[in-house]
């Protein structure tokens, strides 16, 4: 399973034990972990790339996940994204006022890891996020992570497995411009040790593969910043 075919959970934290312990348990069941630290965080993280569902801490500094779970509810590109609260209030009171806000569901520390990783599974079945399988299109490129078919232009295209993770990466953030550092954590994962010039040789790859002579160069490359999938002339 390529790394952004996993369900993508972002966990809104500030405890950096339990950081540690979720982002291991759910790296073992197959998700694909990110973190913020308080509200303010969480929100801009989900703005630059929508999860597919939120563990959320209600203690937070600076904005309470009370907060931030009213902000999400209030947005219509967030209205339906799943929460689960996460906290150490017990009372019922506590558990009513988490729900009523607009959180999911909502499981009281200390907990197991194994009961969160089901209540999760649970959740995304009933919603229907897990990450869409319906193709992804830019200019005359189409991708179907379904199928694992690359065409440009209707032309079957012959991509490695690294080099269709990554193109399914940028097609599903186009224009925007990631670093080395950025494309490796997404691509190959925070905790795999590659050299950051291995992005270059990879990009060149699947420069070669997704163009011929006369097709515009869809992989731009910024200067002293990384690359984004962008129609913008490349940069030498």
């Amino acid at each position: 399973m390529s790394e952004t075919a996993k369900p993508y959970v972002l966990v809104v934290e500030d405890e950096a034990p339990l950081v540690t312990l979720l982002r291991y348990n759910l790296e073992k069941s197959g998700f694909r972990v990110d973190e913020a630290g308080d509200g303010g965080e969480a929100l801009a993280r989900i703005n630059e790339a929508m999860p597919d569902i939120v563990l959320l801490d209600w203690m937070l500094p600076t904005m309470s996940g009370i907060e931030v779970c009213r902000q999400l509810r209030r947005k219509p590109s967030t209205r339906h994204l799943p929460v689960i609260m996460i906290t150490a209030r017990a009372e019922d009171q506590d558990t009513v006022r988490g729900l009523e806000t607009g959180a999911d569901d909502y499981i009281t520390k200390p907990f197991s890891p194994e009961a969160l990783i089901a209540r999760i599974r649970a959740l995304l079945r009933r919603s229907g996020t897990v990450p869409a399988k319906s193709p992804l299109v830019f200019h005359d490129l189409e991708l179907d992570p379904a199928t694992h078919r690359v065409t440009r232009g209707g032309r079957l295209l012959h991509l490695g497995p690294t080099e269709f993770r990554l193109l399914e990466f940028f097609m599903r953030h186009p224009r925007r411009v990631f670093s080395r550092e950025d494309v490796l954590n997404a691509v190959w994962g925070r905790d795999i040790h590659v050299e950051p010039r291995t992005v270059d040789v990879h990009i060149r790859r699947l420069r070669k593969s997704i163009n011929t002579a006369t097709d515009i160069d869809l992989v731009r490359t910024v200067r002293a910043a990384g690359y984004a999938l962008d129609l913008d002339p490349v940069e030498a």
